[in-house]
């Protein structure tokens, strides 16, 4: 006997606003997820992600849950929404110097994701690595675009060593691969590190390293004092260092493969992959740089083991590029690992941010002494990853 089902309470989205899409819609979305002909919407309700972490290039996060009519049962639904935008749509945006905002406009990519979810990539990636299936993608003129990716179920335990050796093997076999690397520059948006050091070092990170208050700041001294020097040494040759980025031998790359990024399948082994906003070719070893110090940079990890780490995931790296085929001398992938984690993530871990805070709280009600000793040592993990950062230069130099 098909069951009846009382009259649906009305469906609640508001948050959504003009990311959402009409039930009629909704339903053909969920019969694509389940991969069924036909589904009756029953009721739905949006709620926004608790996320902390910021980006440029994502204007909302969104979780759509309801519930729907499949062949005469009632069946649950969750679905993640996601809006993208060109940056110039970011707040961060409007903080830019005027004389630098058209050229800044042109020099972040953001199209990567929506064209990674609407390509084939998910039938290329190695076996071990999945990535979301997109169901609706709403691609618009005004340079924003709204993604429903279904929901994945993840083990969100905390990794330990096997798991980031896990990863970087996986992530060795997706530079390798010779299929997925057909969709590396998948992105006609044209960007060079020099864009990078151009913008994100040269406004963000140089003031506040040629900044002799800095290097006073009680958040500061007592963990970077010793490596002013060998920062400031690297700060001038940052041409030299950017053009050896660019001849390195480039592959397909994640570019933001930190452990948010790689979700834990609950249930066999291997990761699925999100957030493809910096999706494209990239020095070969590039994803090991985030992998590695992309927790201890949000505080969400020490750096006590990074080097011994390191060391277990660049030989994990190096059999995952075997794996595919493919063959990378062991100096280069060392140098390019090295070049790569310095750039990006060696002379930004100077935590000028940080000290911007901290002194504004100061001039207001003061820092509380709880936050204060946790970001004392944020601080001195940070400079572990600084610490790390010019080992690896100097030794592969």
């Amino acid at each position: 006997m098909k069951a009846t089902f009382a009259p649906p309470p009305p469906n609640r989205r508001e948050v959504l606003g003009p990311d959402d899409v009409t039930d009629a819609a909704l339903e053909a979305v969920l019969a694509d997820l389940w991969r069924v002909r036909a589904v009756t919407l029953l009721e739905s309700t949006a709620e926004p992600v608790a996320y902390d972490v910021p980006s440029i290039l994502t204007g909302a996060r969104t979780w759509v849950r309801g519930t729907a009519e499949v062949d005469g049962a009632a069946r649950a639904f969750t679905l993640f929404v996601k809006r993208v935008h060109h940056w110039r749509h970011s707040p961060a945006f409007a903080f830019l110097p005027p004389e630098l905002a058209q050229w800044a406009a042109t020099t972040v990519p953001w199209r990567a994701e929506v064209l990674c979810y609407g390509s084939d990539l998910a039938e290329r990636l190695p076996d071990g690595l999945t990535m979301p299936r997109a169901l609706h993608i709403d691609d618009r003129p005004d340079e924003t675009a709204v993604l429903w990716l279904e929901a994945v179920e993840h083990d969100d335990a905390p990794w330990d060593r096997t798991t980031y050796v896990e990863a970087a093997r996986l992530l060795g076999r997706l530079a390798g691969s010779a299929e997925v690397g057909d969709l590396a520059d998948l992105d006609p948006q044209e960007w060079h590190i020099h864009y990078f050091v151009e913008g994100r070092i040269a406004h963000t990170v140089l003031p506040g390293l040629f900044d002799d208050a800095t290097w006073r700041h009680p958040l500061v001294a007592p963990h970077f004092g010793d490596l002013r020097t060998l920062l400031l040494g690297v700060a001038g040759h940052l041409d030299a260092l950017a053009a050896e980025f660019a001849a390195l031998p480039h592959r397909a790359a994640h570019g933001d493969a930190c452990p948010n990024n790689l979700l834990r399948h609950p249930d066999r082994p291997g990761f699925t992959l999100i957030d493809y906003g910096f999706w494209r070719s990239q020095p070969v070893g590039f994803d090991l740089s985030q992998l590695l110090v992309g927790d201890i940079q949000v505080a969400r990890r020490d750096a006590d083991d990074l080097p011994e780490l390191a060391e277990a995931c660049l030989t994990a790296y190096a059999a995952g590029l075997a794996d595919e085929g493919l063959e990378v001398a062991d100096d280069v992938l060392r140098r390019s690992h090295a070049v790569s984690l310095m750039l990006f993530n060696g002379l930004p871990s100077l935590p000028t941010e940080m000290v911007a805070e901290a002194d504004r709280l100061e001039a207001g009600d003061g820092l509380g002494e709880e936050q204060r000793h946790a970001w004392d040592h944020w601080s001195a993990q940070r400079a572990g990853v600084a610490r790390y950062a010019l080992d690896v230069l100097a030794r592969t130099a």
